[in-house]
């Protein structure tokens, strides 16, 4: 089980090439079950030095899932159970802006949730909840990708905005310019629920979005060919990799709980009185909210 009081277990949640990392050592896949479903794979725990790591195929090994049929809430309580107290969350995105270049790595900041067919959040009725999403990242986190991002010369962008969107299919041309519009930076279509469901679980999370193509409101966008985009899923894929193995060992020092506020996130969320909460609630919520049910 998850504690942020003992040394930090990171998460990674991406795409299978992001967990093929040179050096990893002890590498096993293992299943966990979650009260919340079946998550998207087996978790692939290892170690690199004398920090543990735990991997976890977003869409599953092979692609099988589409962002709207992923289960979300069965993926980060099985990483809570697993003991992942943080989450570094990688994945491929649409850019808004022309500075923002296939190639560039966005260390985002903001989300507009634009999702509408996903399980949000792991209370509901028989346990009612409310966490603040105002700052939905942990900085400090942040800090060490921009650091790790800037030492290996990977093309960053500290802060902006990610559109999630429903999908399947990508942005009309309107949806896409009234997101540029907006100010958003990127779009994609798995970060949310996901970001608000670590909160829940009072997980440090943060998102590196790495682009692969501008979204439709370009000029150039039908231009593009598939080999192009492959190129650069590939070279983004080997940067994603170096950015993991070098921004580990800056989160292996952390001692107590995060000083951003994640790990304690849920303190004054609970709203339900306990003597009304539900005792099949209060068992699956018995690893993410473990350590305020506990003490209720």
């Amino acid at each position: 089980m998850s504690d942020p009081s003992h040394p930090p277990v990171i998460g990674i949640v991406g795409g299978s090439g992001i967990y093929d990392i040179s050096g990893l050592d002890d590498v096993r896949w293992e299943a966990v079950s979650s009260p919340f479903g079946t998550p998207s794979d087996k978790l692939m725990f290892g170690r690199l030095g004398d920090q543990q790591l735990v991997f976890l195929p977003r869409h599953g090994r092979g692609h099988v899932y589409s962002p709207t049929s992923i289960n979300y809430r069965a993926n980060i309580d099985a990483l809570k159970r697993a003991g992942v107290t943080e989450i570094i969350s990688i994945s491929a995105c649409g850019s808004f802006k022309e500075a923002l270049a296939p190639g560039h790595f966005v260390i985002i900041d903001q989300f507009i949730d634009r999702t509408f067919a996903r399980e949000k959040s792991f209370f509901g009725t028989g346990c009612v909840a409310h966490v603040s999403m105002a700052h939905p990242v942990c900085g400090r986190l942040g800090d060490a990708l921009e650091a790790s991002a800037l030492k290996l010369g990977i093309p960053v962008q500290r802060g902006g905005t990610y559109l999630t969107m429903e999908g399947p299919q990508f942005s009309t041309l309107a949806e896409s310019r009234l997101y540029q519009a907006w100010g958003c930076d990127v779009i994609g279509m798995t970060n949310m629920p996901e970001a608000k469901l670590a909160r829940e679980a009072e997980m440090c999370y943060a998102t590196v979005a790495m682009v692969t193509d501008y979204d439709c409101w370009h000029p150039d966008h039908d231009h593009v060919s598939v080999d192009s985009v492959i190129k650069v899923l590939l070279e983004n894929a080997e940067h994603g990799r170096s950015l993991v193995k070098e921004a580990a060992p800056r989160l292996a020092d952390r001692t107590g709980v995060c000083d951003k506020g994640c790990h304690t996130a849920l303190d004054y969320a609970l709203i339900t009185a306990p003597d009304g909460r539900d005792p099949a609630m209060i068992e699956k919520l018995s690893a993410v909210a473990g350590r305020v049910l506990a003490t209720a």
